[in-house]
């Protein structure tokens, strides 16, 4: 049987152990990555309640387009995408035009890294989105200027992509990181961010 002082000693250190817990800051649960692109045209943020279960994303090829436009960009690049979150997909931003290309998600996988490249003048020109498995979803073409989205905190996955489009395609995008489960027990914090935050532009 252990004598009282150690039961004294031990019931002291678990005390000042679980103060110095309660005392260390709490990360911000949300983070989002500062969106690239030309930026012009409408605003768009995606939604939809619960984690993303399917990406649908649109690929236009200019090659049957107007010569002197190639100046401009790589012959091709995101005209649209959509999301599922749950079993509701979410409204198409930009457009359907071109070639889709389609991925579900499997039980708890999710989205931890958006990469691409863009054109600084106008359009995303590639769009690729990596799960947790390692599995990906790529569009568009591998020209231009690369851009790399993770989350600042481990466990996080994506929750919303934001940026702007015109009548032809994606002319920016950003993404937003968080936690499901914190948004199902109402975290406030979260919900606040999600929706109010505001994309900039580079």
């Amino acid at each position: 049987m252990m004598p009282p002082f150690c039961r004294m000693f031990s019931i002291l250190v678990v005390t000042v152990f679980l103060a110095s817990c309660l005392a260390m800051p709490i990360k911000d649960p949300y983070s989002y990555s500062s969106a690239v692109g030309q930026g012009g045209g409408t605003p768009f943020a995606s939604y939809g309640e619960g984690r993303i279960t399917g990406v649908r994303v649109w690929e236009t090829n200019n090659n049957n387009y107007y010569y002197y436009y190639y100046y401009y960009n790589s012959n091709a690049y995101i005209s649209g995408f959509q999301l599922r979150y749950g079993s509701t997909w979410s409204p198409v931003f930009g457009r359907e035009g071109g070639e889709k290309q389609e991925m579900e998600l499997f039980n708890d996988e999710s989205i931890v890294e958006v990469s691409g490249k863009y054109n600084p003048v106008d359009y995303i020109c590639k769009l690729v989105l990596t799960t947790n498995t390692g599995r990906t979803l790529s569009a568009g073409q591998p020209s231009q200027v690369s851009f790399n989205f993770y989350p600042a905190n481990m466990g996080n996955e994506l929750r919303l992509l934001s940026g702007r489009f015109n009548g032809a395609g994606i002319t920016s995008i950003g993404a937003h990181w968080g936690l499901v489960y914190m948004e199902r027990a109402g975290n406030s914090t979260l919900d606040t961010a999600l929706e109010t935050v505001t994309p900039t532009y580079s």
